[in-house]
């Protein structure tokens, strides 16, 4: 999350953290202006998500998956305003879209439109001008402002 927050602290944002505590993890990165502590990853993953205008995901582990379908769910089911996911890495993430494809489509377990969630790329400035046109297409529908999202 290091590279988030000193992109916006260097564009002139405030940076916000939001950590878990962990015992072999490291602290919160010196890029971030506010910092809040969670002792459970549930609520910090509820607050991760309810404010977010998009995700970018980039290769990681566990709890980049975690917080990947955790976002896909949400938006899927309607529970939080739908932003862009955009997964960078091709290469990386090719595999698991192989399976999502084979495997969970391909047995009905999702729809063909879940598919749509996801935008996968290599270029920065396409990412960013996905993020871009998500923020115009939330504006436009009167959706840009996260306090809008269903919280039940």
């Amino acid at each position: 999350m290091e590279a988030c927050n000193r992109g916006a602290r260097e564009a002139g944002a405030v940076s916000v953290g939001l950590n878990v505590e962990l015992p072999f993890e490291q602290g919160v990165n010196s890029y971030v202006d506010i910092a809040i502590e969670f002792h459970y990853f549930f609520v910090r993953k509820t607050m991760f998500v309810k404010y977010a205008q998009a995700f970018v995901i980039f290769p990681g582990g566990f709890g980049t998956l975690d917080e990947l379908f955790e976002s896909l769910t949400l938006i899927q089911t309607g529970k939080v305003l739908h932003f862009p996911v955009v997964l960078f890495d091709h290469d990386y993430w090719a595999p698991l879209l192989d399976w999502i494809r084979g495997r969970l489509l391909a047995d009905g377990m999702i729809s063909p439109e879940d598919l749509e969630l996801l935008t996968v790329m290599d270029d920065h400035a396409e990412a960013v001008q996905v993020l871009v046109e998500g923020y115009k297409r939330r504006r436009a529908e009167g959706l840009a402002q996260p306090e809008k999202a269903d919280t039940k």
